[in-house]
């Protein structure tokens, strides 16, 4: 038996020793390699959704560092996407405030502030697939990462402005104007 091999039998059998309570285990002081989650974030699954599917491309790649940007400035540890409508047209992005339950937009194009009771459907994005599946639910959780609201609130004074006046908004594509 060589030395280490003596030595690391030796350290299997005062971690048995110490499991049955026979003996004080010593305090581990090398890497953590195992952190506990304080808190679940999709802050990267939203930017791999951003990244893949809603701004690919290098024509997109400005509004998308943007909106990355913001996020990495925000405390928020829950994102949301804001899509025009079930097509999954990209809008904004979201965050929600916790004591009030209102969606609050950081990014993009939509109203300021929406109620949860405004939110028409939800979604979920799949990272394998690269695309947004719908949930059957209307409550708002941590598996939500992005929503739609009715086209009401699309028509101007629906929830706090749209952005530039004139029917354009913050990104360019025109909107309805009511």
């Amino acid at each position: 038996v060589t030395p280490s091999r003596l030595a690391n039998q030796n350290g299997d059998k005062e971690w048995e020793s110490s499991s049955n309570g026979t003996s004080p285990a010593p305090e581990y002081t090398g890497l953590k390699l195992f952190k506990e989650p304080s808190f679940k974030s999709n802050k990267f699954i939203i930017h791999n959704a951003l990244s893949r599917c809603c701004l690919a491309g290098k024509v997109n790649e400005t509004q998308k560092n943007k909106i990355v940007e913001e996020m990495e400035k925000s405390p928020a540890n829950h994102f949301l996407i804001l899509f025009r409508d079930s097509n999954c047209q990209f809008r904004g992005v979201y965050t929600m405030n916790s004591d009030s339950q209102e969606l609050v937009r950081l990014a993009g194009a939509g109203p300021r502030t929406i109620s949860s009771t405004q939110v028409e459907s939800i979604f979920k994005y799949s990272s394998d697939r690269k695309q947004f599946s719908a949930i059957p639910s209307k409550t708002m959780g941590m598996s939500v990462d992005a929503f739609t609201i009715p086209s009401h609130l699309w028509q101007g004074g629906g929830g706090g402005g749209l952005g530039r006046g004139g029917g354009v908004a913050e990104h360019g594509v025109r909107r309805p104007v009511g």
